[in-house]
């Protein structure tokens, strides 16, 4: 991302959270593009809701301090990758996988890494699906590739890691023991709950496609 060095800080400021919200637009129409192309196709969605965000200046500092790096525009863009972030909930975790190969498969979307916490899950319980990936913007003084992690998660998951971050924050990151034994009997009802919506739901298609044959 090349931003010119001309401009002045606050200047330099504005034209980087320009490309990162314009990256989010971006993203989120692919995404509404692709979830209406699977409802035509399949008169179902694996997308329950999609949010957005863009990280606030007190969140980029705190983060770039607590990665021990100097607080500069420079290491805001090489260091960063979740400054602008899409978060995808859907409904059964074997939707993630599908979602996560749709936006791969995109001619324009650049996936530079994957870290998978549904298959190793983080120590304290944590599920979820990140990308990190770049698209272009495309400015009349040519394209910018401009960075945005997507998340793909389960409601149940989603509800679960909105609590955990409530308690991070309440604890500043050093809950007690006990609360985090609690969190973590959380994920694995989290787990158990997902397995069995997943389940009930290809009972109820099994059905569905038993009646209409005798239909």
């Amino acid at each position: 991302m090349n931003i010119p060095k001309n401009y002045s800080q606050i200047d330099q400021w504005k034209s980087i959270m320009f490309l990162y919200d314009s990256a989010l637009k971006e993203i989120n129409t692919k995404i509404t593009i692709l979830n209406n192309e699977f409802i035509h196709m399949y008169g179902h969605t694996p997308i329950e809701h999609i949010k957005s965000r863009l990280k606030t200046p007190d969140s980029i500092v705190k983060k770039l301090k607590r990665d021990g790096q100097e607080v500069t525009i420079e290491n805001m863009v090489e260091k960063l990758s979740d400054i602008a972030g899409i978060r995808i909930i859907c409904s059964f975790t074997q939707d993630i996988y599908q979602i996560a190969d749709m936006i791969a498969r995109q001619r324009d979307v650049t996936v530079l890494y994957v870290k998978d916490y549904i298959k190793q899950p983080k120590p304290n319980g944590y599920k979820s699906y990140h990308m990190v990936v770049t698209i272009p913007i495309y400015l009349t003084e040519g394209p910018v590739d401009t960075k945005v992690e997507i998340q793909i998660r389960t409601v149940a998951m989603d509800f679960w890691a909105s609590l955990e971050h409530k308690i991070y924050y309440k604890f500043e990151g050093n809950a007690p023991d006990s609360l985090q034994a609690e969190l973590k009997a959380c994920a694995d009802m989290v787990d158990m709950l997902d397995a069995k919506m997943f389940s009930l739901n290809q009972l109820i298609l099994a059905v569905g496609q038993d009646q209409n044959r005798k239909e």
